[in-house]
Formats: C-alpha cells, structure tokens, sequence
C-alpha cells in the first residue's frame, strides 16, 4: 500500500475511533477538554442526584436512597444526555440519628452546601439544575430551599422533579403489589424490589423479615404535626415489608421511573421560559428597590 493511502486509512480509523467514544455523563469521568462538549450536547443541564445514609430495615444498603437516584439517572441519560453530578447525600435525615450509618449534617450546614454547590455548578457553565431526589424526607427541604433562591438573583434555574404516576401504571401497580400499600414507606416492598432490580449483589434479603415494619401507633394526635411522628411509628427505620420484593416488580418500576424522568428531562433541556422569567422577576424587583 502506498504511503499516502497508509496514512488516509489511519486517520480515518483515529476518526472512527474517535466517534466510537461515547461522551461520558458523569461529571468525574468527563476529561476537562470534553466539558464544552457536554455543556453543549446537554443544553447546559446538570442532574444533581439527592439520596441519603440512612438505614434501610435490616436487609437493604445504607445508601439505598443514593444509589437509587444513581441507577436512575445513568439508565436516563443513555436516552437523553445529561451531565450526572457526583453522587449528593448531604440531605435532611435527622429522625435516622439513631440508627447506625446515618449521617446526618447540621441544617443550615446542609443549606449552605446544596446552594454552593448549585452556585459551583452554574459557575462551571450550566444553566438548569436538575435535582433528581430519592429521599422522602428531603422534598419539603428541597422545596423550601428553592423558594429561597427567589431570595437573590442567580444565574441559573433549578427544577425538582416531582413524577406523577400515570392511571394505566397505578392500575398495574396495584396488581403486582403484595404488602399492604399503606404501610409500604421505606425499605418495604416498593422500595426493595427497586434495588434488587437495580443492584441485586447489594440485597440481603434472607434477613428482610428479622425486624418488624409494622406501625407501631404510639402516638395518637390528630390535626397536628411533631417530627417525633416518624420515631413513634417506626423506631425500626423500616416500614412495610421487603421480604415481599421481587426484582420483577422492582424493574416493573424502574422502567417507568426511567422513562417518566427522560420525558422531563427532554421538556427541562428544551425549557427557554423558566430563566426568562426569572430574570424578569429579579429585574422588577431591582426596580422596586431602587
């Protein structure tokens, strides 16, 4: 073969290599020079995954709640890029305190880090925060926290996702569903067969049923809120039954969570109002205060 044919083909094999190498959604695996590239292929959208370390009845990891989120956000970006932020657990788990494993930071500590941390992410060049959560006890804080963000002009927007589940998938759900669905809240049925789905080598399930995640009902006040509630009902950390997961049901889940989550997004990367009419927002209030 002549030189010059030699050295065609090889760089048409470094360009077809080169095309072969998908770009990484993971922040920690992205190569600084690829960044421009993920900012632009992800319409500058970051997913912040929120879990937590708590303890998950006697049978499921720690970190359940995380590396729920984890699995849930890479399965999506295979369909729609975004760039995943490094696993978060600095959330809001303060009635887990006396289980061992949790770790439970300062309120205004958790505070002022996910608002640096959204502020790093926006330095960095992205424009919409995806937080993708998977703690039931983080929503009200996450909420709170991004009402505040009203508080001071930010150059970027952040959007929570709250799914809805849809009638044709509740009707479904109700049929594979074993346990009782009303005491069905943390390591239960729902969410053990997710991560035996998603993370089976995790799962000790041949100890699911060696604590109770029955309601204990010590307390009985009506019309009232104590954050004490959880602790008197579940002293456990455990509510529902996960001997009664099955990876089946978890996958039944997993799928439509994983495509529940791509629609938003794909809606969230196409979204141009949202910052527009925050900056109008802060802009009137310059005005007022002027």
């Amino acid at each position: 073969m002549k030189p010059y044919l030699l050295l065609f083909c090889l760089i048409l094999l470094t360009a077809f290599a080169r095309a072969q190498q998908q770009l990484p959604a993971r922040w920690d695996e992205l190569v600084a020079s690829d960044f421009p590239q993920a900012l632009q292929k992800s319409a500058k959208t970051c997913i912040l995954p929120f879990g937590i370390l708590e303890k998950h009845g006697p049978h499921s990891p720690i970190g359940t709640d995380l590396i729920h989120v984890r699995e849930w956000a890479a399965h999506a970006v295979k369909s729609e890029y975004a760039v995943v932020f490094p696993d978060y657990f600095y959330g809001q788990i303060n009635e887990a305190r006396h289980q061992p494993g949790t770790f439970a930071l300062p309120s205004k500590l958790i505070w002022d880090l996910l608002e640096a941390t959204c502020d790093e992410i926006a330095r960095n060049g992205f424009e919409k925060i995806v937080i993708l959560n998977g703690h039931g006890g983080n929503p009200e804080f996450i909420q709170f926290f991004m009402q505040s963000l009203l508080n001071k002009r930010h150059n970027y927007a952040v959007y929570f996702y709250t799914p809805r589940n849809d009638e044709e998938f509740e009707k479904q759900y109700a049929k594979m569903h074993k346990s009782d669905p009303r005491n069905d809240m943390h390591a239960g049925e729902d969410e053990t067969s997710t991560l035996l789905y998603y993370r089976p080598d995790l799962m000790r399930m041949d100890r699911a049923a060696s604590e109770s995640g029955a309601n204990q009902h010590r307390l009985n006040l009506q019309n009232v809120y104590t954050p004490i509630w959880w602790y008197a009902g579940f002293s456990n950390h455990y509510a529902g039954e996960g001997a009664k997961a099955t990876p089946e049901f978890g996958k039944f889940i997993a799928e439509h969570e994983i495509a529940t989550f791509v629609k938003a997004l794909k809606m969230i990367k196409a979204d141009t109002a949202t910052l527009q009419l925050q900056n109008e927002f802060f802009d009137r209030v310059d005005k007022l205060n002027k």
